[in-house]
């Protein structure tokens, strides 16, 4: 991490020439500028900068939408501000010369919080969780496949027949993960070396497919290193010439990526944990629920549904929701028990839910203020959860079904009272039509899948 004085004084050194100057958009991606060393001191570190309204209200391709109220062609496009949040500013060390800042954005005119930006829907519900006296901590684990093809040769395949890295599933293995150790090392050296803390790398479920976790931080924090780390392995990837997705769903012959967030609530200052207050034994377990903790899952599993498309935010997403992959098919929860979609897990500060339904492909602003939403509305109605899920969760017919595709999730999600009382009407209306448009695209779309069934046959 850096400081003002620490940029100041690497820009005059020309250790740092460039501020990569970011905020995340709608699919969390990051974008912005990036800023000479010493116009970003000068100018922007105190004043801000501009950056087109548009791109809260485009698609994947950077297309202009129609049907936001936020901006349209009928406003003209116009800008807003963008704020570097200095708690943010670190070096990229996986790059030449630069640092990096994460900003907050307000519009151009009155300098309110734009409500529809994922940083400012998040930092809502870590400003509702402090009111009611909690910090709010959160862990990743985010996988991905490591493909031997980069993009540019996948492009060129055209997105079929992509090769893995690795040719077997390669789950905790020490001999494969060693041949794509000088790309995955890489990736957890740049982090611990920006300011995002790595605890560990591992071979995933997959052939190529690895998981990287980061250490847990602060909400707001913790998405932060979330989607830095996400652009900062691809940037890797591709200078070791090589591809890397976090694609939800690569193949059906696959596992899919899961994005595997955990949180846990704390006292005020941070310092004491909440949810390891003593309280309700876990049956064959040394684990104890207390009432914060029991009242939070209850809100998780009562509104998970309604939290799906936050979750799982395009069409892809849903099909990596097939039994047997590790992905969560049922709403449910269980001690540590990877069938379930809410996972509890830990003992004394350790001790935490583990949602299992995102997939990496998730935008992680918005889905932990899914998360939030919901367990904290938990608390405040006393919401008891069901009885503790036993056994293998995908044969158990009698659990509610995460929803199986966006159409279905968007449904839960407008008719959520509680996403519109906690995250605010404008915030539904502009994901709704965010989940509007993706269907749209993807039901004009002719597949490779298409083509191979019905070409000669059909």
């Amino acid at each position: 991490m850096m400081d003002r004085a620490g940029l100041e004084k690497a820009v005059a050194a020309g250790e740092i020439d460039t501020v990569l100057t970011v905020f995340p958009d709608m699919y969390g991606r990051l974008v912005g500028k990036r800023i000479t060393g010493h116009f970003f001191l000068s100018e922007v570190i105190d004043g801000g900068m501009h950056a087109c309204d548009y791109l809260l209200a485009c698609d994947m391709e950077m297309d202009p939408v129609p049907g936001y109220e936020f901006t349209s062609w009928d406003d003209g496009y116009g800008d807003f501000h963008a704020r570097p949040d200095l708690a943010t500013l670190r070096r990229a060390s996986w790059l030449d010369r630069t640092a990096l800042v994460v900003c907050d954005l307000v519009d151009e005119e009155n300098g309110e919080p734009v409500e529809v930006a994922p940083r400012t829907i998040l930092a809502r519900q870590v400003e509702r969780a402090r009111q009611q006296g909690f910090t709010v901590k959160v862990g990743s684990e985010l996988e991905f496949f490591l493909l031997a093809d980069d993009f540019e040769a996948a492009e060129a395949k055209g997105f079929t027949d992509i090769e893995t890295f690795g040719r077997y599933v390669e789950d905790y293995h020490v001999l494969q993960a060693t041949r794509e150790e000088p790309v995955v090392g890489a990736i957890r050296r740049a982090m611990d070396s920006s300011g995002v803390p790595v605890e560990f790398s591992k071979g995933e479920w997959g052939p190529g497919q690895h998981e990287i976790n980061l250490r847990y931080a602060e909400a707001l924090e913790m998405a932060d290193r979330h989607v830095i780390y996400k652009n900062a392995a691809k940037e890797i990837a591709i200078a070791a010439g090589v591809g890397l997705t976090f694609m939800a769903k690569l193949s059906e012959d696959l596992a899919g990526n899961s994005f595997h967030l955990h949180t846990s609530l704390w006292d005020e200052g941070g310092t004491e944990p909440v949810f390891a207050a003593e309280g309700q034994a876990i049956e064959g377990t040394e684990t104890r629920l207390g009432d914060t903790f029991r009242w939070y899952l209850g809100g998780l599993l009562e509104h998970a549904r309604a939290c799906s498309l936050l979750f799982a935010p395009n069409t892809n997403s849903y099909k990596r929701y097939a039994a047997g992959t590790f992905a969560p098919t049922k709403v449910a929860w269980s001690y540590d028990n990877r069938t379930a979609g809410f996972r509890v897990i830990g003992h004394g500060a350790g001790q935490r839910v583990e949602c299992r339904i995102p997939g990496a492909d998730a935008n992680p602003y918005l889905a932990t203020a899914a998360c939030l939403a919901a367990g904290l509305d938990g608390i405040a109605k006393r919401t008891e959860p069901p009885p503790m899920f036993a056994g293998d969760a995908y044969k158990a017919d009698e659990l509610v079904a995460v929803p199986g595709s966006l159409e279905e999730a968007l449904d839960e999600f407008r008719a959520s009272r509680l996403m519109r009382d906690s995250l605010g009407g404008e915030v539904v209306d502009h994901y709704s039509r965010f989940a509007e448009v993706e269907l749209e695209k993807s039901r004009r779309a002719v597949t490779d899948w298409e083509r191979r069934r019905f070409l000669e046959r059909g």
